[in-house]
């Protein structure tokens, strides 16, 4: 009788609660204002430089200052989101994104606009934080993968939104318009997060079993896997937040955090970053000298992007995270192979530049199905409870960190090595990411948060701490 109760509780799961995947998708929402942040850079620049007289570096500074709040952000958010909460961490991102969003379509000088982009940034950092980890400890493990690729999808549809709109003002050259519309989705995210409970996994924490329960009753599909759940999290939160203390005193805490800091140091080295600040002035290094033809080829790179990254919520729950990664490696390393070898040789013909745009296309459908959301998916779940907040604002620091090197560097290597010199390096890094992928990343589908935290502090190798 106990073998046939628990074979009907394990079947009963299988049906996920619609509230969770509502839930999900306005925590989701913080994605869409971090992508219109990323996008909307790449259409107002070339106005940017020349309202306020921008050289190449100044160009960087206003592109690349919004990683560096995004860094203090991210540095900010772990104790802050320990302290107070996932809901009021993603309440006070949506606050900053209308702030910065307003200081930017009302700027009248550099200094303006740089401090405007700079508080952006810190919203992007506090909800590349906390929309990661809220979505890994709202869904239920079956879905988990897709949930948090979900908010990766939201990035994308907000990088094409932010396309879009810069290509409709690109007529008149309104830039203030370009940066002050992400202002009204960023309400709408405000008044969406007033509507979430708050983590069941953050309310255990503090105590706080009982209301933790009705959360867990509210988003599982049935009483005993919501008990079940409580359960395993009861058992993971016996040793409390320590994250600085366990990285100090706990060789196999260390591990994981060198992890996520390299997860996201390889994503960003992909050269993805570069090809959603930039886009205009890639495609007029592969021959399209108009701002019409740019900015369409902005808007259809940021298709591409959207279209693509169902792919990655269609099967990483299916195929798994590491064979998903190391297919998008290969491609993103051959593309950026290719372009390296056009831009040596030289774009001249109409079937050149078309043939390099849709490998362009390629590189950006082989990053969005793989790095673009399982960086994200695995950077939640390697870390163990008790330094969860601490490992996941190390590994979004490193991210921030590295694009901020992205985006301040890639001007200048254009300028001082030229572009074929420049897409053979992105190809090399990417080759460097396929190796990395083989040597430590784990494979951790249909495997729990607490069975990978059990095999980390046993001493399992990185890649695997996700075997059941």
């Amino acid at each position: 009788m106990n073998t046939l109760n628990s074979s009907l509780i394990d079947r009963l799961p299988q049906k996920t609660n619609q509230k969770t995947l509502l839930i999900c998708f306005l925590a989701a929402l913080a994605g869409l204002l971090f992508g219109l942040d990323m996008g909307v850079i790449a259409g107002a620049l070339p106005f940017l430089a020349q309202e306020f007289s921008l050289t190449s570096h100044q160009q960087e500074i206003v592109v690349s200052v919004m990683m560096l709040g995004a860094t203090v952000g991210a540095i900010c958010t772990g104790p802050m989101s320990t302290r107070f909460g996932r809901k009021k961490s993603l309440l006070l991102s949506a606050i900053l994104f209308v702030a910065g969003s307003i200081g930017c379509a009302f700027a009248y000088s550099l200094e303006i606009l740089v401090i405007s982009r700079w508080l952006l940034g810190i919203a992007v950092g506090v909800a590349s934080f906390t929309a990661p980890l809220y979505l890994s400890e709202i869904a239920p493990e079956r879905i988990r993968g897709s949930m948090i690729s979900l908010y990766q999808l939201m990035i994308t549809i907000g990088i094409l939104a932010a396309f879009l709109s810069d290509t409709a003002f690109s007529a008149s050259g309104n830039w203030r318009w370009m940066l002050g519309i992400i202002t009204f989705p960023a309400l709408i995210l405000f008044f969406g997060v007033l509507t979430l409970p708050e983590s069941p996994r953050w309310l255990a924490m503090k105590g706080h079993t009982v209301n933790a329960e009705k959360v867990l009753i509210l988003l599982r599909s049935n009483d005993a896997e919501a008990k079940r759940e409580l359960n395993e999290i009861r058992e993971s939160i016996k040793e409390k937040q320590k994250g600085w203390q366990l990285f100090r005193g706990n060789h196999n805490f260390r591990r994981s955090v060198y992890l996520g800091v390299l997860l996201q140091f390889m994503q960003q080295f992909t050269g993805m970053t570069v090809i959603m600040y930039y886009a205009p002035k890639i495609f007029e290094i592969a021959g399209f000298a108009t701002t019409s033809e740019q900015m369409w080829g902005t808007v259809i790179a940021g298709l591409t992007n959207v279209l693509a990254t169902f792919i990655a919520i269609g099967l990483v729950d299916r195929w798994g995270r590491k064979p998903i990664l190391k297919l998008g490696f290969c491609v993103m390393a051959i593309c950026m192979g290719i372009l390296s070898y056009m831009f040596y040789t030289g774009i001249t013909t109409p079937a050149e530049q078309y043939f390099s745009v849709s490998i362009l296309l390629v590189f950006i459908t082989g990053f969005a199905m793989s790095a673009g959301p399982l960086i994200w998916v695995l950077c939640s779940e390697i870390q163990p409870l008790s330094g969860r907040d601490f490992g996941i604002t190390c590994s979004t620091s490193a991210n921030w960190i590295a694009n901020m090197i992205i985006g301040a560097t890639f001007l200048t290597l254009i300028d001082s090595i030229g572009s074929a010199n420049t897409f053979a390096l992105y190809g090399l890094l990417n080759i460097g990411c396929l190796i990395l992928t083989l040597l430590f990343i784990p494979e951790t589908k249909n495997i729990s948060l607490e069975r990978i935290e059990h095999n980390l502090m046993k001493g399992q190798p990185l890649r695997l701490i996700g075997h059941s």
